[in-house]
């Protein structure tokens, strides 16, 4: 009776230690693949078919991240990822898209996602990135903030400051691009390793990923996001901080 009881505690201890996906797709063929690709990898998954209920069951879940389609029956993902960043900044959002036009990437990082994966996906490298947001997210954290010119960036919190008043939230990429590339202040990190160490995928011509990224940043940052100051392109290679 021991053994058994035991047993359950053991097992409601895994269960509640599995990290929750939230996917948000209205094709059931994906759906399922992705929840048997997740559960399998140990992940517990949470599905809807639809925006409207996908924005509901982030609030109700509280996922550590979601995989969210841009067309959806009801709203498109743009609107749901709106949606959830106004009751969390965090989450990290991941959108499935069909479109591989760079100016819908930029208006669904500019939306709030974190990342997006063009139509058809390996379900193995979505798998990675998932994994490499959690074991970054896991990493115990070298400073709590640091500076950027009159700005602070608060990695705990998530959010910049200025005069010790939160201006604008981060979301979990934001956090880490800006700490890899503070990390490395005035030396030029090129395209390959943000994109490996941060994103955990692999440079390729067509990867666009951090440029749009780089660009919605700045945005938050620069005072001028046409000149900046901070977040300096070093052509033909990547990007450097200067502080």
């Amino acid at each position: 009776m021991l053994a058994a009881v035991a047993f359950l505690c053991t097992l409601a201890a895994r269960m509640e230690a599995k990290k929750t996906i939230l996917v948000i797709d209205d094709e059931p063929h994906i759906t399922l693949g992705l929840k048997d690709a997740l559960e399998f990898e140990g992940f517990r998954v949470v599905t809807a078919s639809n925006g409207k209920d996908g924005a509901q069951l982030a609030r109700q879940e509280h996922p550590h991240a979601i995989l969210l389609d841009l067309m959806l029956p009801d709203v498109n993902g743009y609107q749901v990822c709106e949606d959830v960043r106004r009751f969390d900044a965090f989450v990290p959002i991941i959108m499935l898209t069909a479109k591989s036009q760079e100016a819908d990437k930029i208006r669904g990082l500019d939306a709030g996602a974190d990342d997006y994966v063009t139509k058809p996906f390996s379900v193995g490298e979505l798998v990675a990135r998932i994994r490499a947001i959690f074991r970054r997210a896991n990493r115990p954290s070298e400073s709590a903030s640091f500076n950027l010119g009159k700005l602070t960036v608060n990695v705990a919190a998530h959010t910049l400051e200025r005069a010790g008043k939160p201006t604008e939230s981060l979301s979990f990429y934001e956090v880490e691009l800006l700490r890899m590339l503070f990390e490395r202040a005035g030396q030029p990190v090129s395209r390959e390793e943000i994109l490996n160490k941060i994103w955990g995928v692999d440079a390729n011509p067509t990867n666009r990923t951090i440029d749009n990224f780089i660009v919605k940043l700045r945005r938050k940052i620069e005072k001028h996001p046409d000149k900046p100051e901070h977040i300096l392109t070093v052509y033909g290679f990547g990007y450097k901080l200067v502080v």
